[in-house]
């Protein structure tokens, strides 16, 4: 993993209010997509499977954050975790409040 994927990491976790790392045939991936979307949060999501970095990208996920599986969900610049963590947050009622902390549901 080049530090070029560590700094772009950060700077996508930084620069964008929701993130999510993913990939496009991961059901737990979609399942986080479609929860995201239907809190209605707009997700800047980073398929690194159609990526060229994809494999450097989730190496620097997991070395900047030891998060070693997608997707790994970030909101207002945090890690949440995963789809299990992002369902637990939802499930508890947190997501929503979290969601407008961030500044992106109403």
């Amino acid at each position: 993993m080049s530090a070029a994927a560590k700094t772009k990491v950060q700077s996508i976790v930084d620069e964008h209010a929701v993130v999510v790392f993913s990939k496009t045939y991961c059901p737990y991936c979609k399942a986080t997509k479609k929860t995201l979307k239907d809190a209605g949060a707009q997700a800047f999501v980073v398929e690194l499977d159609e990526v060229s970095d994809g494999a450097d990208l989730q190496a620097a996920v997991r070395e900047l954050f030891h998060h070693s599986t997608v997707p790994a969900v970030f909101i207002n610049h945090a890690l949440v975790g995963g789809n299990d963590a992002l369902q637990a947050t939802k499930s508890k009622g947190k997501l929503g409040p979290m969601l407008q902390a961030a500044g992106v549901a109403a």
